[in-house]
């Protein structure tokens, strides 16, 4: 089973769109969103309806459930004051676009999504979330404690664990197990459709294969795809430098930071 999963769009329709126009010419089974569809960009409700339209499963972003209950706070960990600031303007313009009809979506999206395979005589969890399974704003980063990682793993009863949040692409094997009796554990972050963090500005997603061979005691039997695609940066930059939002903002898109 082929399964693409993206997230952390952020109102970037132009991104959003030519993810679709990738995503479909490899056909997969299934496609899910881990949320953060709105923030930063001038096209929240579009995204919203795009995603809608294809009844794509989605759960919700920190930045989805401030917005979804009109909140001035996004659960975003700014740094600097100066960050602060522009992420005020950032949520309060959001406010001001979103519609209540897509409001009440967001609202109402799930925390977390499970799903649970039968192969190869095992069981194998996959649990989709944004942040991580304790806290829809906890940033997994790539070079967090493996016994933190594997702790946070165990508990949520995940042996693959797909998020984003922090928009910087990894994959994670870990193996809890003991020795001679193997359990292999895959964390991804699938990194960001519309606005990435990792210094390229190229949208990405992954694609997740799971086969009749696929096992915990196999940490090569599931294989995990970094997609990057290329999209009109400059119509999304110019998007962000005609609004109200800080133009810092189309830098970042523009730079990939």
């Amino acid at each position: 089973m082929k399964i693409a999963l993206f997230s952390d769009i952020h109102a970037n329709l132009p991104a959003l769109e030519a993810f679709f126009n990738d995503v479909d010419s490899r056909k997969p089974d299934i496609i899910y969103c881990l949320g953060d569809l709105v923030g930063y960009n001038i096209w929240p409700n579009e995204v919203i309806d795009a995603v809608r339209k294809r009844n794509i499963s989605t759960i919700a972003g920190n930045y989805d459930f401030g917005i979804g209950r009109m909140s001035d706070e996004c659960g975003c960990a700014y740094k600097t004051d100066t960050e602060k600031d522009m992420g005020k303007i950032s949520i309060s313009f959001t406010n001001s676009l979103v519609k209540p009809e897509q409001r009440d979506y967001l609202r109402t999206l799930p925390a977390h999504i499970s799903v649970e395979f039968q192969v190869n005589g095992d069981k194998l969890n996959l649990l989709l979330v944004h942040g991580s399974p304790r806290k829809i704003n906890e940033y997994l980063f790539e070079d967090r404690e493996e016994k933190s990682m594997i702790r946070i793993m165990e508990q949520a009863n995940a042996d693959i664990l797909c998020f984003g949040h922090t928009h910087k692409p990894y994959h994670r094997i870990l193996n809890s197990g003991t020795e001679g009796n193997d359990h292999f554990r895959h964390a991804v972050n699938i990194g960001s459709v519309g606005k990435p963090k990792d210094g390229n500005p190229k949208g990405g997603y992954v694609m997740l294969t799971i086969s009749d061979n696929s096992s915990i005691t196999d940490r090569s039997s599931i294989e995990v795809e970094f997609i990057r695609f290329g999209y009109d940066i400059e119509k999304a930059a110019k998007a962000v430098e005609n609004s109200p939002l800080p133009n810092e903002y189309a830098e970042m898109l523009r730079r990939g930071y």
